[in-house]
């Protein structure tokens, strides 16, 4: 059955194949098999769970708030598109990319403007500057660097953690625009950074006052 579809290839016009020609692309892939998506969701469950009790012991609860909602809305996104059927390389990689750039970008001036310990000053809880670096300059890399190769195999769980990474460091950013609004916990009429030990017991250094000042008065 082999010798005639020879002979075929050996009488082929010389030159480039034409469109219709070219061999079928396989790169498509099919929906991802129930199974599979059961435990990638578990596994999902199981690292937003992780996280937020990670946070509230190291720092307090507003990284559980943080986590945990852009965690669930992530996750019901995740559900109702990339864990059915995982998208092509081709168009989210870039995207996770220019969003990972975008965000150490944001670190590095979150870093100069001492955010962790501000945190702690806004919301006494201990958010020091080392927790900070731990967090978005060793461990954050570590798991956006692990995503992309996700992303680039289309491995299901990859998608959570790329939703995950848009909406949390991404959409929720405009909390920032809150904070200089609230009332900070620890010296609130103080402009000047402060040294403290929050209720956790731990002693917090250089905390800035992130209130906006108004007339040479914290309102």
């Amino acid at each position: 059955m082999s010798v005639p579809r020879t002979i075929e290839a050996s009488q082929r016009p010389p030159g480039p194949l034409t469109r219709d020609q070219q061999p079928a692309q396989t790169s498509e892939v099919g929906d991802t098999p129930p199974r599979t998506r059961a435990w990638n969701s578990v596994v999902a469950v199981l690292f937003l769970v992780v996280a937020m009790w990670a946070g509230y012991t190291a720092i307090g609860p507003p990284p559980v708030a943080i986590v945990g909602g852009s965690g669930v809305v992530a996750f019901v996104i995740w559900q109702r598109s990339y864990l059915r059927r995982p998208v092509d390389p081709s168009v989210i990689l870039p995207l996770f990319l220019l969003t990972v750039a975008a965000l150490d970008v944001h670190m590095a001036e979150e870093y100069l403007a001492r955010f962790g310990p501000a945190m702690s000053r806004l919301f006494d809880i201990s958010w020091t500057e080392r927790s900070f670096l731990l967090i978005f300059a060793f461990v954050g890399p570590c798991l956006y660097a692990v995503t992309a190769i996700g992303l680039y195999y289309r491995i299901p769980l990859a998608g959570f953690l790329a939703w995950f990474i848009f909406i949390g460091p991404g959409v929720a950013e405009f909390t920032h625009f809150i904070f200089p609004l609230l009332k900070p916990a620890l010296d609130p009429t103080l402009p000047a950074a402060i040294n403290a030990t929050v209720s956790s017991r731990r002693l917090v250094a250089e905390m800035p006052n992130v209130v906006r000042l108004r007339n040479g008065r914290n309102e």
